[in-house]
């Protein structure tokens, strides 16, 4: 098939899949399965290889998704079920001042994610958001939607994400001007989208069911077997503090660990073990399994009802996050994403502003920001190893590259979904908000790497 056929059914497809979710009201797990079915076919996937296909994007999303969703679930339903979210707010709200709240989350996210995955960082600061949101008396959107975007800037730039660090191995970018020309950007990205997010109405925008329940119910009334936790009982915010950094902390040691050592030692994979995402968050569970539980005085039985009952509430977000990487999948096999990649290497614009295109169109065409950058790069490489490129040029492509996936996350995004769900946002109101406040994050980024540019 041309480029423009295929992209114009890449175009319908979505088109198709709003329609049914947002006029239609269908379930956006069904909407996205039957729409990628209906879009492999047209784009004359072998009928043999279809439900392949789909099964291997489903697949391919659930194995990064599912055991880091349900783990950092029961992490925030212990944390909420003691109560610890609300006092760990309002102490901060007491010191800080409620006009600064939003700020303080912010920068503090900022921290939290330079070393720790988008997903993982987020699903562990959601009950803290709603528990800021209570004590402040703000709609949590005004609080999860600039972390969220602040977060995910650091990870499709920053080392040691995934996207930047494959990138870079790829252009053979000097790691360390990397991270001293991407911070400060990141941090004027961060101040923009705050900004950006007082200007979104968020304060209006209704917030629906979410794994945490709303803000008001979280901090009214927390879930245990036998009823709520009375506030005097409520587990302190030290405890609070260390089950969030514990695993933090075990992310970091072994990334930054394996750094260090030889990659082919024992060591390095034992650092791996160590600072994988889930290994972390399910030490946090236990530890807050073992902790808390004894604070409270929850029986054995109590203890396992409260860690199940977190896994209800995001099997919505785990199904629909699989069906987004089906439809991803689809979108991937059927070639969309390399012809429209293709057809904008030969069009021959600026090679700062052709990698920012190339992976923008990548992230709003398949969804994943870290296909978007490994594929950019890939692209890219012989022409820039050929460009006569200085180190400091260079760096400024590979941020380019990753500010351009950042922004335009919507239906066929994992992150979307995570977002989305989690802070209560209907499909109509993540793509007004969060798809919009992802593109000024990365469209800014981009604009202050083309100012370094100009000037250096």
């Amino acid at each position: 098939m041309s480029t423009t056929v295929l992209l114009l059914l890449a175009v319908a497809a979505i088109a198709v899949l709003l329609v049914l979710v947002i006029k239609a009201k269908m379930s956006a797990f069904v909407a996205m399965i039957l729409v990628s079915m209906v879009l492999a076919l047209a784009a004359r996937i072998p009928i043999g290889d279809v439900v392949q296909t789909m099964i291997d994007g489903m697949g391919k999303t659930l194995g990064s998704v599912a055991m880091v969703v349900g783990l950092g679930a029961m992490l925030g339903r212990v944390i909420e079920a003691a109560g610890g979210a609300e006092v760990l707010a309002e102490r901060f709200t007491r010191m800080l001042g409620r006009e600064r709240v939003v700020a303080a989350v912010v920068a503090a996210a900022f921290i939290l994610g330079i070393p720790i995955f988008f997903d993982v960082g987020f699903i562990i600061l959601a009950p803290i958001v709603f528990g800021f949101a209570y004590i402040a008396k703000i709609n949590p959107l005004k609080i999860g939607l600039p972390v969220a975007a602040t977060m995910l800037a650091l990870h499709v730039v920053i080392p040691p994400h995934p996207g930047p660090v494959a990138s870079a191995a790829t252009l053979e970018v000097d790691v360390g001007l990397l991270m001293l020309l991407a911070l400060p950007v990141c941090a004027l990205v961060a101040v923009v989208v705050y900004f950006a997010s007082t200007r979104l109405g968020l304060e209006a925008v209704p917030v629906g069911p979410t794994p945490l329940g709303s803000a008001t119910e979280a901090a009214e009334s927390t879930y245990t077997p036998g009823g709520a936790v009375p506030r005097a009982h409520a587990t302190g915010p030290g405890t609070v503090v260390f089950l969030i950094l514990e695993p933090i902390v075990q992310i970091m040691v072994g990334t930054v660990g394996q750094m260090l050592v030889d990659e082919e030692s024992s060591a390095h994979a034992v650092l791996g073990f160590i600072g994988s995402s889930t290994t972390a968050l399910l030490t946090a569970v236990l530890l807050a399994y073992f902790i808390v539980g004894q604070q409270q005085g929850w029986s054995l039985e109590q203890r396992g009802k409260i860690l199940d009952s977190a896994l209800p509430d995001v099997a919505t977000i785990v199904f629909v996050t699989g069906a987004g990487g089906v439809f991803a999948g689809v979108l991937v096999a059927s070639g969309i994403g390399d012809a429209l990649a293709q057809a904008l290497v030969t069009a021959h614009l600026p090679i700062l502003l052709t990698a920012f295109v190339i992976s923008a169109a990548l992230r709003a065409s398949q969804g994943s920001a870290t296909v978007a950058i490994l594929t950019t790069a890939g692209l890219l490489a012989d022409a820039i190893a050929s460009g006569g490129y200085s180190a400091l040029q260079v760096v400024l492509i590979q941020m380019a590259i990753g500010f351009g996936a950042l922004g335009f996350s919507h239906i066929n995004d994992s992150g979307f979904w995570i977002v989305t769900k989690y802070m209560g946002l209907s499909v109509k109101d993540g793509l007004k908000k969060w798809t919009l406040l992802s593109t000024v994050g990365g469209l800014t980024g981009f604009l202050l790497t083309g100012v370094v540019w100009l000037i250096a």
